[in-house]
């Protein structure tokens, strides 16, 4: 979206010093900055001020920085707050769509299956919506949803938002700024319950989205999940489910699945159904294919073409990816994070190849309420399915804590006939036995 210089000195209380200056959407990464894309110099672990000179060589025209923080080779908006002034930007941007957008503004949350929804959602919209816009990655946070709106192109006709949570509150404060006019809840289980007293906090927090919705909008809800439909108590929007009971406003149905673990699907509404092919692996997928199609179908789009567009989805790395690592064995990349319910979904798509050999590498799942408990459950499941547990640098699930050599000797001499699922929380950098794996 185009933003002037001047403009973001008025949304955000700034001071403009130097001339004005437009830009195309914003960055606050320099490493990851488009040539024309403006800067914002937030805190953190990483000081974004300190790069303000890396900016101005990625091509920004203009930065958002701290009172006193300017420098002489870039124009500069100073403000009393950085993040607070992203979040102002952000919010004027959503305003400034209103007319295109046309009701099609869609939040998506859930402990399980956010971004690999959004990909879908975003797949089928495209089919219908030639500039519909989501976040590039996982871009579900404060940070992530004002950006992702400011980056959406001025004619942006269908927007979709990602909601994280890691506490009450966020959601709610993240739907202030992207005004969601459908919600989806894609699951509610075990993720970050140990921030907000349990799974009838988690139920909550993810409600937040549900009760911000007006009247005129539509709640999408997992039929198939007992905590997700507590979400929709209390909300004024109309409520619209999907799951794989004949009850479901969208049932899917698995006809077959391949050997990567991708299913063909049935999906019905009232008395139409298409077939057609998820191309994400995993049963949980067609789940969370149902939730895109119900949305297709609340923007006016018909289920034919709803399913036919879900072979386009591209998606995010490192969630659930086939990957191909040294003498071909086979590697399941859903590093990005982990919770009990996705680890659970991950292991079973595992099992269900055909390959000789199943190994789960498994890294420690984190901010879940009973920690001991769902790591032992993970390991029982692990037996049950025959897969292989190895525990990165974690003895939580009841077996030997691996370091990452370890892990790379133990399958180091493994082929085409072994499957690799890699899984953990973000504290586990789990992408590192992938890398290992495949370099």
């Amino acid at each position: 979206m185009l933003i002037t210089a001047s403009e973001v000195a008025s949304v955000a209380h700034g001071t403009l010093v130097g001339l004005d200056c437009e830009a195309t959407g914003i960055a606050f990464d320099s490493r990851t900055l488009r040539h024309g894309q403006a800067f914002v110099a937030l805190g953190g672990e990483a000081d974004g001020h300190d790069y303000l000179r890396d900016a101005v060589t990625a091509g920004a025209p203009f930065a958002i920085v701290q009172r006193g923080k300017s420098i002489d080779a870039l124009t500069c908006v100073e403000v009393d707050d950085c993040d607070a002034a992203l979040t102002a930007i952000g919010r004027h941007c959503r305003d400034r769509l209103t007319s295109t957008l046309d009701g099609r503004v869609i939040g998506i949350t859930g402990s399980v299956g956010k971004t690999s929804t959004k990909d879908l959602v975003l797949a089928v919209l495209k089919s219908q919506f030639a500039n519909a816009h989501g976040p590039e990655k996982s871009l579900n946070n404060d940070i992530g949803v004002p950006v992702t709106i400011v980056n959406a192109p001025d004619v942006c006709d269908a927007l979709v938002l990602e909601m994280g949570m890691r506490g009450l509150g966020e959601i709610a404060r993240l739907c202030d700024v992207g005004h969601p006019q459908i919600g989806v809840i894609t699951e509610v289980g075990d993720a970050h319950s140990e921030r907000v007293g349990g799974i009838e906090g988690v139920v909550r927090a993810k409600a937040e989205l549900f009760m911000a919705l007006p009247p005129s909008g539509v709640a999408i809800v997992n039929s198939d999940s007992v905590n997700a439909m507590k979400t929709v108590h209390g909300t004024s929007a109309r409520v619209m489910t999907f799951g794989s009971s004949e009850t479901a406003s969208v049932r899917w149905e698995i006809v077959s699945v391949d050997e990567r673990g991708c299913c063909t699907v049935r999906f019905t509404t009232g008395d139409q159904s298409a077939v057609g092919v998820v191309p994400l692996p995993g049963i949980h997928m067609a789940s969370n294919a149902a939730s895109a199609v119900a949305v297709g179908i609340t923007c006016g789009i018909g289920i034919a073409q709803c399913v036919e567009a879900l072979s386009n989805t591209h998606s995010s790395s490192q969630r659930m990816q086939w990957v191909i690592g040294r003498n071909g064995i086979r590697i399941l990349d859903d590093s990005y994070n982990a919770n009990p319910v996705s680890v659970a979904a991950a292991l079973r798509t595992v099992a269900e190849t055909s390959a000789k050999q199943k190994y789960a590498v498994l890294g420690v799942m984190a901010e879940v309420l009973h920690s001991d408990m769902a790591h032992q459950e993970i390991a029982t499941l692990c037996r049950q399915l025959g897969i292989e547990l190895l525990a990165l640098e974690t003895d939580l699930y009841g077996t030997n804590a691996l370091s990452l050599s370890d892990i790379a000797s133990a399958l180091g001499g493994r082929d085409s006939n072994t499957v690799v699922l890699v899984k953990g929380s973000r504290v586990a950098a789990t992408e590192r036995v992938v890398q290992v794996l495949v370099d």
